[in-house]
């Protein structure tokens, strides 16, 4: 019987460090065939993300998005992921893509960071307060235990709110002094202007930006770019399609090759945080070969499980 996993049946086995052993292994396989599809019809969406990595199998996230739902009483975006054996191709598993979408986030920039980032990072601002912010104290906490997290966010009471959630949790009053105390800063917003100034940064900070995901988005300014040494989590789902990398390399802020680096080259040693000094900027783009990676690791965990 194929098994359909939820977020109460899996989640208590999983691990962050565990999800980013998984990511970086994933990583030294070759690289993922990926694809997308999105039908419209009216307001209405369907997304659907398929991967095909040799030796892992195959994945489809699909996502349905109703925006009217709300008014029905009912999610405005439901899914699930499929995962295909490599050899047969026959279907191994059906999970839920909340429980995906949340590890693959933040899994991916713990993975960024534990190349990126200062060893000796002490403090964290989280910008933004959605799930996407509580997945983030969870995981980098895991990457950094004891470190402190401060959060900021346009609402103060939904920065209370997350803080209050997380004991220890401290909240920003504004956002400029607080890119500027913390070592790492990680932006999880719907931003479609820049919130993060480079005039702000200091020798040694990570900056982690997740938020952008289509050409309109972005999170940092041209002088943040500017002044970074930037990586992406993958050149061919970030460089042309989202805005954190569009605006700057079409103004001239950056070239292409100033985008130094993706996880095959992290994993493989080939870049990399080179000194204590410098500023390092990390784009976490996502991809539907992060999610078959995340899948693998949530379904392995539950077979381990089952014993």
């Amino acid at each position: 019987m194929i098994p359909v996993l939820t977020r109460d049946m899996v989640e208590p086995y999983l691990d962050w460090l565990a999800l980013a052993d998984a990511l970086a292994e994933g990583h030294r396989r070759p690289p993922a065939r990926i694809e997308d599809v999105l039908i419209g019809r009216g307001d209405d969406r369907l997304l659907s993300r398929a991967a095909w990595i040799d030796g892992m199998g195959l994945g489809v996230k699909s996502v349905t998005v109703f925006p009217q739902n709300a008014a029905r009483g009912l999610p405005s975006i439901q899914g699930a992921m499929l995962i295909f054996d490599d050899e047969t191709g026959a279907i191994e598993a059906v999970i839920d893509t909340a429980l995906v979408t949340k590890w693959k986030t933040a899994g991916d920039s713990i993975l960024g960071a534990r190349f990126l980032a200062r060893k000796d990072a002490r403090s964290l601002l989280i910008v933004g307060a959605g799930a996407v912010a509580a997945s983030l104290i969870e995981a980098y906490s895991a990457l950094f235990p004891g470190i402190s997290v401060t959060v900021w966010a346009r609402r103060p009471e939904a920065a209370s709110a997350l803080a209050a959630r997380y004991p220890g949790t401290l909240v920003a009053q504004g956002l400029e002094a607080a890119v500027r105390d913390a070592d790492i800063v990680a932006t999880c917003t719907m931003a479609s202007e820049p919130l993060i100034r480079g005039a702000w940064l200091r020798p040694g900070q990570h900056i982690d930006l997740i938020g952008a995901f289509t050409p309109e988005m972005r999170e940092a300014d041209d002088d943040a770019m500017r002044r970074a040494r930037v990586f992406v989590d993958s050149r061919a789902t970030t460089l042309r399609h989202i805005g954190e990398l569009m605006a700057p390399l079409a103004s001239g802020a950056i070239r292409e090759e100033d985008v130094l680096g993706d996880f095959h080259d992290l994993v493989a040693g080939r870049a990399g945080r080179r000194s204590d000094d410098e500023i390092t900027l990390f784009k976490n783009g996502g991809g539907a070969h992060l999610d078959l990676m995340t899948a693998r690791m949530i379904l392995r965990a539950w077979r381990d499980a089952q014993g």
